[in-house]
């Protein structure tokens, strides 16, 4: 009987640990399921196979999905909410929150295809690694093939983070474009501008800055150039000293 006993959990093969795992980390298991939802509707609105309309749509329900994560993952990082100004300069710290005000600020806007990229590609690097950790309590030798995947995936996710910084980083100037077009609202650009800073000051995302700075290095050194026009070259510094001046200080 003790032999039947601890074999129990086995008989139900090797799905039965994945299972268990699942239900052990329900709040992971939650946020790794929105985010697989985040990535099967930002794939749907950059290849609207179901139409422009339907395309409109599912950009709502990524970044809707993204902010159920987020404020999942914030709950997960700070679980003892307070009203507080302490409590709140503690949450605009966490990267979660960033991304929560993210999606709150594109959420109703006019659908732009550079503001889902963010969104599907930290989706994707997460799920890929709670996906991993799912395999692994499955099995260590379970779906080789989609482990292959993975591994690629995780083998670039030094560039995806830079295209992700990219992408916030040149956000900025889209958001104003949508303003002057009549695609955007008067408050926009400036909550964007917060949400660049919070980026710029990340305690666990370094890259938004690291950009910055590679961004800044080799405008400086085109501009360096004596085939460059000399008002080209002054357009160039100003517009580097305007933007090193609103760059928030990093402790």
């Amino acid at each position: 009987m003790a032999d039947s006993t601890q074999n129990g959990p086995m008989q139900g093969g090797a799905g039965g640990g994945a299972v268990q795992f699942l239900m052990a980390n329900k709040l992971d298991t939650a946020m790794w399921i929105s985010r697989l939802f985040t990535v099967y509707c930002s794939a749907l609105f950059v290849l609207p196979i179901l139409g422009l309309h339907e395309a409109a749509s599912f950009y709502q329900r990524a970044l809707l999905a993204n902010a159920l994560t987020s404020a999942l993952r914030l709950h997960q990082r700070l679980p003892h909410f307070q009203l507080s100004r302490a409590f709140l300069a503690q949450a605009l710290l966490e990267d979660s929150c960033h991304y929560l005000l993210y999606s709150l600020i594109f959420v109703n806007s006019y659908p732009v295809t550079m503001s889902i990229f963010p969104v599907l590609l930290f989706s994707l690097l997460h799920a890929a690694t709670y996906t991993k950790k799912v395999l692994d309590a499955r099995s260590s030798n379970s779906l080789p093939f989609l482990r292959n995947l993975l591994e690629k995936l995780n083998a670039n996710q030094q560039n995806i983070l830079k295209f992700i910084a990219c992408n916030e980083i040149f956000l900025m100037p889209a958001t104003v474009f949508m303003l002057f077009s009549g695609q955007g609202s008067l408050l926009q650009p400036f909550i964007y501008y917060r949400f660049l800073t919070l980026r710029y000051s990340s305690r666990r995302n370094p890259y938004c800055r690291t950009l910055f700075t590679e961004l800044r290095i080799v405008v400086e050194h085109l501009i360096m150039k004596p085939s460059c026009p000399v008002f080209v070259r002054r357009l160039c510094l100003s517009s580097i000293s305007f933007i090193s001046r609103l760059a928030p200080t990093v402790a």
